[in-house]
């Protein structure tokens, strides 16, 4: 059996994953590609890892290739949780993960519907809601929920979720649009704001797009999804595949078996890689990186030590978000936050050297340019990194 040491994990990491400065990409497609999905739950997360992996990228230039070219699309995906995927790889998500997730919120929403008051076939009122809120948005051609709900004004009836201390009361139009999204009908486009704001517009996905992408079926999308994820991430465990996935630990070994992926030894048990990707891979020259909160090289894998040893009680908050993170020669090293002046404040949590040192000046200087007056306020940061903000 083969055996991949913990420094060849690293040097896959730093390869495949453009940490290098040699590596770094010349378009937001190649990242995504090579990443297999740049997380979005945090709108300034897109922008910042793919600063990371870039050169020559400023975030107009990454607004062109989201909004105007659309060479990659953002959507609900693996764990419930938002992405940017590459085009091709939208119909693979879709089928492997989000139809599932969407038809799980859909019987929420109707659950929620049977609670609210004037609602008396939550079924029938909800794919009434659907139809006019498609209506509305392809009307607009884009749109904002608030625009939709002015447009459908049986949008705006409250729905009643949660009970005591709990309960809410929301516009049925900011559930039934992201479910409609889930469904694969709406896609979210260029946001309200500027770039790190989280206020999508929707819009039909045939009309963003400019085309039907073909369904694919979800045993097939679901043994290309792990490929894909082998293909940027391998080795990895089959624990890993079943958390970045949210799939069962059935449908993660069938697809194992289908795709032909070998079985490795790791320092910390078994793990799989692809066929075709046996060979060794060899050390880059140690180089630093600065990684921003929920960026997807620090959430690719649940086992995490060999990449981020002791410090994920710091780094990461309770509920396993990941904050911004500093990394020296594949591995995760130290934390960082921007303070309220703009200046980014770094703090190690290991000796990385003179050399590491420099290396990670050298970031923090590239960041803060590219940033220039921008102020940064992330969804998700854990105690350690808010601290440093302060």
């Amino acid at each position: 059996m083969r055996r991949v040491t913990t420094e060849e994990r690293r040097a896959r990491l730093v390869r495949r994953h453009l940490l290098a400065p040699q590596a770094r990409a010349t378009s937001v497609a190649v990242v995504a590609e090579s990443l297999g999905a740049i997380h979005s739950s945090d709108a300034a997360t897109v922008f910042l890892s793919i600063r990371a992996r870039t050169d020559g990228l400023d975030p107009p230039a990454i607004e062109r290739e989201l909004y105007d070219e659309r060479t990659v699309l953002r959507m609900l995906g693996m764990r419930r949780t938002l992405f940017v995927v590459p085009r091709a790889v939208r119909p693979l998500v879709q089928a492997a993960c989000t139809d599932a997730i969407a038809a799980r919120e859909r019987a929420r929403l109707e659950g929620a519907l049977a609670a609210t008051p004037g609602v008396s076939d939550p079924g029938a009122w909800l794919r009434e809601a659907e139809d006019v809120a498609l209506e509305a948005v392809d009307a607009a051609g884009e749109a904002a929920t608030a625009e939709v709900v002015r447009a459908a004004p049986i949008l705006a009836t409250k729905v009643h979720l949660g009970v005591g201390r709990w309960a809410l009361q929301p516009s049925a139009g900011s559930r039934v649009l992201p479910l409609l999204a889930a469904q694969g009908k709406l896609l979210r486009g260029r946001p309200r704001g500027s770039w790190i704001s989280g206020q999508y517009r929707w819009a039909p996905t045939r009309s963003w797009l400019g085309e039907d992408q073909e369904p694919v079926a979800a045993p097939a999308a679901t043994m290309a999804l792990v490929r894909t994820w082998l293909r940027a991430n391998g080795p990895g465990t089959e624990l890993d595949l079943r958390w970045w996935t949210g799939l069962s630990a059935r449908a993660v070994r069938g697809a194992l078996a289908a795709v032909g992926a070998v079985s490795v030894e790791l320092e910390a048990g078994a793990g799989f890689v692809l066929r075709d990707d046996l060979e060794p891979v060899t050390s880059p020259e140690p180089a630093a990186a600065l990684l921003p909160t929920l960026d997807a090289t620090t959430m690719a894998w649940k086992e995490r030590d060999w990449y981020l040893g002791p410090h994920e009680p710091v780094l990461f908050d309770r509920n396993g978000n990941a904050g911004p993170t500093v990394w020296w020669d594949g591995r995760v090293v130290g934390g960082w936050s921007q303070r309220r002046d703009g200046e980014i404040v770094v703090r190690l949590l290991e000796d990385v050297g003179s050399e590491g040192e420099r290396a990670v000046e050298e970031e923090v200087e590239r960041l803060a340019s590219w940033l220039g007056a921008v102020r940064l306020s992330p969804g998700f940061l854990p105690p350690f990194q808010r601290a440093l903000g302060s």
